[in-house]
């Protein structure tokens, strides 16, 4: 049959696609359990601007300024500053009373990308006297070290850095669990490999450092995606700058709670992931055959991760046709037909589940209580290709924020 002829040949090709994405994912993550080294000990050095943005987050703000104020790291060599944005709570008040200086936007905010466009060319400036920028979300907690550690990582050379982020409430719910297994996963399978071969590490949004010589380097430098952490690292690659993985410089990210919350956020990402596939595969691309730096398709690659899930979607249509036509043909009873079907969902639960327990193994996070997490991480995962199919067409056009009220202190996580 002609239909069954198109059918086949569209589904060798999505799947030839996707198994050369499977392949390098797959060895990118096998790469990292070649053994790494910390970066050398380094006296207190870079001075630092820590930069919050905040909305609303009376709850948390408070507690994420104390955890600053702890560092393990010279109270005269950092700055904890606090940019309010659209507030109508007493985020202010709480961060300048927990000791935090506050910095006024001087145009509206519609999103963190617009607090950036700011605050990091207004910090970067030479008279302000910084070395460094470091990255925290207002719902975050620090870890004592990660300053030393981020310091340790600019006197090692690095003009950009990505800490590693935990998560402050895995035990919550399913979905927040979800979410600290695919973060865990990320650091463990994927930001060490990266690093281990000399790529880029992705910027995650929260915990990340950059040199204020980086940014003045820089002096285009403006977010316009619904996701300026990887397009700030796609940024520093098109300038020739590598961001370093940092895995000591810890922060405790809190995680949503809902499934609703979790997809408007998850539609943020997604949209921006599209966003920078028009944007940036050209100059991407272009860098990489000038430069000869095959590094830079990583990047690309990185992106992509909504596309393919995409493909998949269309792949798992033309294979249920061609089943549907064999079933028609009578080449196919209707009992291998549904056998087939849930074998599939079957097998792949057991893939995701069994690598959700695994990286909550080789992390230790067993402690935590995080079984709904694994139980659920198929359906997290699995959620994500409608979220992927819909933004293809439209597009989150607001940044939306989760509210955030997990008022919880660094020692209740230790």
């Amino acid at each position: 049959m002609f239909l069954a002829d198109i059918l086949t040949a569209a589904t060798v090709v999505i799947s030839v696609v996707l198994s050369v994405y499977s392949f390098y994912s797959i060895g990118l993550a096998l790469v990292s359990l070649l053994k790494g080294r910390r970066n050398p000990d380094a006296a207190p050095r870079a001075r630092f601007a820590v930069l919050i943005a905040a909305r609303n987050e009376e709850a948390v703000i408070g507690h994420l300024v104390e955890s600053l104020t702890r560092q393990h790291y010279p109270r005269d060599l950092f700055d904890i500053i606090v940019i309010p944005n659209n507030c109508t709570d007493r985020t202010r008040h709480v961060a300048e009373q927990a000791g935090a200086r506050i910095l006024m936007c001087p145009f509206p905010v519609r999103s963190k990308g617009d607090v950036l466009n700011f605050a990091l060319p207004e910090l970067s400036r030479l008279e302000r006297g910084y070395d460094g920028i470091c990255v925290i979300d207002a719902d975050n907690l620090v870890h004592p070290d990660f300053l030393a550690a981020m310091n340790r990582a600019y006197c090692s050379g690095a003009k950009a850095a990505q800490g590693y982020r935990d998560i402050k409430n895995p035990s919550d719910t399913g979905i927040s669990g979800s979410y600290a297994i695919h973060f865990w996963l990320i650091n463990r399978f994927f930001n060490r490999a990266r690093a281990k071969i000399g790529l880029s590490t992705p910027i995650g949004g929260s915990g990340f450092m950059i040199s204020t010589e980086q940014v003045r380097a820089m002096d285009n430098l403006r977010f316009v995606t619904m996701t300026e952490d990887l397009e700030l690292t796609i940024q520093c690659a098109l300038a020739d700058s590598k961001v370093a993985w940092v895995p000591d410089a810890i922060v405790y990210d809190e995680q949503p709670l809902t499934f609703g919350q979790s997809w408007k956020q998850r539609s943020r990402w997604s949209g921006g992931m599209y966003q920078l596939s028009e944007l940036y595969t050209g100059p991407l691309l272009r860098k990489a055959l000038r430069d000869r730096r095959i590094s830079l398709l990583d990047l690309v690659f990185l992106y992509l991760t909504a596309h393919m899930q995409v493909l998949c979607v269309v792949s798992l249509v033309f294979r249920g046709l061609l089943d549907l036509l064999e079933l028609l043909n009578h080449h196919l009873t209707p009992a291998a037909f549904w056998t087939g079907f849930f074998s599939s969902l079957a097998s792949t639960w057991l893939v995701v589940t069994a690598v959700a327990f695994l990286t909550v193994l080789l992390e230790k996070k067993l402690g935590r209580n995080v079984w709904r997490g694994i139980l659920s991480y198929w359906f997290f995962i699995m959620s994500w290709i409608p979220i992927n199919f819909i933004c293809l067409f439209k597009r989150p056009a607001t940044w939306e924020q989760i509210k955030h009220d997990r008022s919880m202190r660094l020692q209740d996580i230790s």
